[in-house]
């Protein structure tokens, strides 16, 4: 069907004819009458265009009407609104809980050639993973000695990543809280769908802080359909440099020796998820690729009506009536300026070509 999206603006339609009764015509003055010396032909020219004309006066209003009319509708913002439309998109709803304990400033991971902390690395990954999320409802946990809800679900990827790089280390705290930061996921989805909520929850170290056991929370989560990926970041092992940079003295030391891999693969297996050890950026970029092909679940089905504007319509009618009564004008003043002209000519005797 048709609408109108303001129909209140139909109101200023009897504008003219009122502002016509309200105003005061304008006054003639006979001192302003024109005055050449073959008045009287140019004035049997005139009455006999007149008499012409009569009968097209009144389709010429008409037409100014139509275009007031035309030009009130356009600005009432007609539509048109299509048959409902219901829509079934697959979606997650995905929160993702990423560590910002004061671990995470470590510089044992590598970005572009460069040595950076681990958690610029992160971002860089998980800005492409939430670029790929089109369709998921995604929120950000980020957690120290306490966990905080940075964003909640959301489509908004923009926004997502956003506050993504705008997180710091040690932002919440020293240590980690890898149970309050489950407990916090578990809050916030538990009363999504079941077979829709995934957390993915990376982290660098151990649970040394926060009031929830971690397998607590992991246990809590599995009795509400939370299905939990954990990720534990850091290299494997470091090269410190030896005497005067010849190698003698060199170092092999492991930088992620507080990782607590035994816990976070026994949460993921609790709530039926998978642990991931990431000990570079290229094998973290492969865990989001292999997270990036989890089988969606169905979201509920929405429904919207199409609309498409048709304003256009009638503004463009109304202006093609301007232009065409603006040509018609133009081309009876010049016909009229020849008349005219020839009549001058004839009047002071000038021979005609």
């Amino acid at each position: 069907m048709i609408i109108l999206k303001w129909i209140p603006l139909l109101a200023i339609l009897p504008l003219p004819w009122i502002l016509r009764a309200l105003l005061p015509r304008a006054s003639s003055h006979d001192s302003a009458l024109l005055r050449v010396p073959f008045f009287n032909s140019v004035n049997e020219m005139a009455n006999r265009r007149d008499r012409n004309r009569s009968g097209n006066s009144r389709s010429f209003r008409l037409l100014l009407i139509l275009i007031w009319v035309l030009l009130v509708i356009a600005a009432a913002g007609p539509q048109y609104i299509g048959e409902p439309v219901s829509i079934t998109s697959k979606a997650r709803d995905l929160m993702l809980a990423v560590d910002v304990s004061e671990s995470m400033r470590a510089t044992d991971l590598q970005l572009k050639g460069e040595r950076v902390d681990r958690l610029t690395v992160v971002k860089s990954v998980l800005n492409e993973f939430i670029e790929k999320r089109t369709q998921d409802r995604m929120g950000l946990i980020l957690f120290g000695s306490n966990a905080y809800l940075q964003t909640p679900l959301t489509f908004d990827r923009k926004t997502l990543k956003k506050l993504l790089d705008e997180s710091a280390i040690g932002i919440a705290g020293q240590s980690t809280a890898i149970g309050d930061a489950i407990g916090l996921a578990l809050k916030r989805l538990q009363d999504r769908p079941t077979d829709s909520k995934v957390l993915i929850l990376l982290t660098d170290g151990q649970n040394r802080a926060g009031e929830i056991e971690p397998l607590q929370a992991a246990e809590l989560a599995a009795q509400k359909g939370l299905k939990i990926y954990t990720v534990g970041v850091g290299a494997e092992f470091v090269m410190t440099p030896g005497l005067l940079g010849t190698g003698i003295g060199a170092r092999r030391l492991n930088p992620s020796a507080d990782l607590d891999e035994k816990t976070l693969t026994e949460i993921a297996n609790i709530t039926g998820g998978q642990y991931f050890r990431a000990k570079s950026t290229e094998s973290l970029r492969h865990i989001y690729d292999m997270l990036d092909q989890l089988e969606p679940a169905d979201a509920d089905p929405e429904t919207f009506r199409p609309i498409k504007a048709l304003f256009h319509y009638p503004l463009g009618l109304a202006l093609l009536l301007s232009v065409a009564i603006a040509l018609f004008t133009v081309i009876r003043n010049y016909s009229v300026h020849w008349q005219l002209r020839r009549q001058s000519q004839r009047e002071n005797g000038v021979k005609q070509p």
